[in-house]
């Protein structure tokens, strides 16, 4: 029997009404515009909301981009790191609120959640799984103190999905790269009942390395190499990450899709808010190679190559 591969079919995102900007940071924080913007990109975060009603709203609209109707979908798998409860699984819920039937299950792989959920659906369609609704969403702002200067500039919430769907043959993902350093854990944490912790230097460092080897491994196995890249949609973290990534791998900056000045750091939803920006405004063409790629707490990161249209 032959391996069935995955087509990207539709996107759609959610992300709270409210708008929290620099300035309005530097109103209760020993920071400035100037200096959140210098250091991170980031210009203005949404804040508010829930996971699962964000994982819905973006759900729902992906669905409908794709032209189908929520009785399509077999599987719901949701990236998060932030979800309503321990118990249930809040894919579950966002089963119930579209009204999707078959399976749901969570996946947290932090950053990194969303590429680890798109190989993990190419996995389920290889053995036989019907279209899957995949969504990465995050409400950090319930998880950070916002007294803490440090995390408090960098977060914000938000949910974007997409339908993958099994096509005969090696479809859209031509190659992939997970991993994951289980000792380097302490970097980026969060216990049950507190708030984010991240030792920034050492993420920053890090990051950038594993990011670039992650993305030459999987751009190997796919037979490509940087110049062959027609869009790269980094996790967005912090803009000099992005920009230290695209140095390094030789991708000029202007071949990067970049939402980070208007979303923060959404972890799980960041790359598919990035790529639903970039689907918006005409980026992407039938056939373009997209490379997708980040990091997170674990740590994790991974990668994948697209090739667009199949």
């Amino acid at each position: 029997m032959s391996v069935r591969g995955i087509t990207v079919r539709g996107s759609g995102i959610s992300v709270p009404d409210k708008v929290v900007t620099n300035a309005d940071l530097s109103a209760t924080l020993d920071t400035s515009d100037e200096w959140i913007r210098e250091r991170t990109g980031i210009k203005e975060r949404r804040v508010g909301g829930v996971t699962s009603q964000l994982a819905i709203e973006a759900g729902r609209r992906a669905i409908e981009d794709a032209g189908l109707q929520p009785s399509d979908i077999d599987v719901v798998l949701l990236a998060t790191t932030t979800p309503d409860a321990l118990v249930p699984a809040t894919s579950a819920t966002v089963q119930a609120g579209i009204g999707i039937p078959g399976g749901a299950f969570d996946l947290n792989a932090a950053c990194s959640g969303f590429v680890y959920g798109l190989v993990t659906a190419a996995g389920l369609a290889a053995v036989g799984s019907g279209r899957v609704l995949l969504v990465g969403a995050e409400a950090l702002s319930r998880i950070v103190d916002w007294d803490d200067r440090t995390m408090a500039v960098l977060v914000g919430d938000g949910a974007g999905a997409v339908v993958v769907e099994p096509v005969d043959g090696p479809g859209d993902l031509i190659s992939w790269n997970l991993g994951a350093d289980g000792t380097l854990r302490h970097l980026l944490t969060c216990d049950h009942g507190g708030y984010l912790f991240m030792d920034g230097k050492e993420v920053f460092r890090r990051a950038v390395r594993v990011v670039v080897e992650s993305a030459q491994r999987a751009l190997s196995d796919a037979g490509l190499t940087a110049s062959d890249v027609d869009l790269l949609v980094p996790h967005q973290a912090n803009l000099r990450i992005i920009q230290a990534v695209c140095q390094r791998l030789g991708i000029p900056e202007e071949r990067a899709a970049i939402v980070i000045d208007r979303y923060g750091n959404t972890s799980s939803a960041s790359i598919p808010l990035a790529l639903d920006d970039a689907l918006r405004a005409g980026r992407v063409s039938a056939g373009d190679h997209l490379l997708l790629t980040g990091f997170g707490g674990g740590m994790t990161w991974a990668s994948a190559v697209l090739r667009w249209g199949g």
